[in-house]
């Protein structure tokens, strides 16, 4: 093991993943010269060349276009959109086509492409460079996602994602860049579809995934210290979702809490707790509870933002409220 940024895992893992297949390319806007938007793909340009390494015009249709095309024929590029809010610029090219084609051609055709792309509020980027709009895509027959929180999971989940045959949305969170933690050096792969248990606890399960993983377990600490053992899971992988881990641990504790940077309204978690209500309502000892954004556009006040953006605080709360 060692220790590395979030950052530094995303960089040597698209490296790794290069050397080992020479199929594996890297397209977006400033992702050669300039390295990316928090050098998730610095000095890749010098070692792989500017053939696997493709600075692209500010279009981000054109990105997923040509993904899907090369895709089409073989190659496996990994696609670059900084942020996840400009996703909604080539929507028809990720939700018609990229997650698509693959079965309206009858599986003739594999669409082995990764799009990287970044959510999250907390550095003052305001309304339109903030989301975390990762629902929208849970919602596409055909498209994987995943969401790493640590630079172990960004490992595992990126590497499965490049040798993945379909679309997979790996999403990053701004606020982790610099976040350090030991990343096995050896091959490493996370199967899709298999949750992380981060905190083992008896009295109430906490679900997240992302950036609020780190919130909920500075939360559990908070509240073992009042009596309250709290199990925290990282999903890591929304779709597929591994229910059995999420159903397994609320069969024990008896209570859930689902947390999510995004906006409450249509969120992940509503599809969390659905799945939770059919399948385990005879688990729960009390109501299923949601902490998450309010229905507003993420305010560009630091003050605003601060307040906007979910803390430790309101999931103790909210896991309060159930005992």
């Amino acid at each position: 093991m060692a220790k590395k940024t979030y950052i530094e895992a995303i960089r040597e893992t698209q490296s790794a993943e290069m050397q080992r297949d020479p199929d594996v390319f890297i397209a977006g806007e400033d992702v050669g010269v300039m390295g990316s938007a928090f050098g998730q793909t610095a000095g890749l340009l010098k070692e792989f060349g500017m053939q696997r390494v493709v600075d692209t015009p500010i279009s981000e249709s054109a990105i997923i276009g040509l993904g899907v095309g090369a895709a089409a024929m073989g190659l496996r590029p990994i696609l670059v959109i900084d942020f996840i809010d400009f996703m909604a610029v080539c929507m028809d090219e990720v939700l018609n086509q990229a997650s698509k084609l693959r079965y309206m051609l009858g599986g003739q055709v594999k669409i082995p492409l990764v799009i990287r792309s970044q959510i999250g509020a907390g550095i003052g980027a305001a309304a339109q460079h903030s989301q975390s709009l990762e629902a929208f895509f849970t919602h596409m027959p055909g498209m994987k996602t995943v969401a790493a929180a640590t630079p172990a999971d960004v490992k595992g989940l990126l590497t499965a994602a490049i040798r993945d045959d379909n679309p997979v949305l790996f999403i990053e969170h701004k606020t982790l860049a610099r976040f350090e933690g030991e990343v096995p050096e050896n091959d490493y792969v996370i199967p899709f579809g298999k949750a992380d248990i981060k905190r083992a606890g008896s009295d109430v399960t906490i679900v997240s995934w992302s950036a609020m993983v780190h919130k909920c377990l500075a939360a559990a600490e908070s509240l073992s210290k009042e009596g309250i053992d709290a199990e925290v899971i990282d999903i890591r992988s929304l779709i597929p979702l591994d229910r059995e881990c999420i159903l397994n641990s609320v069969g024990k504790t008896g209570k859930l809490v689902i947390v999510h940077e995004a906006v409450e309204t249509s969120g992940y978690g509503a599809e969390i707790a659905a799945m939770v209500a059919d399948q385990g309502f005879d688990l729960l000892d009390a109501p299923i509870k949601r902490v998450a954004a309010p229905f507003t556009p993420v305010p560009f006040s630091p003050v605003l933002e601060k307040e906007w953006v979910v803390n430790e605080e309101k999931i103790i709360n909210a896991v309060k409220s159930l005992f």
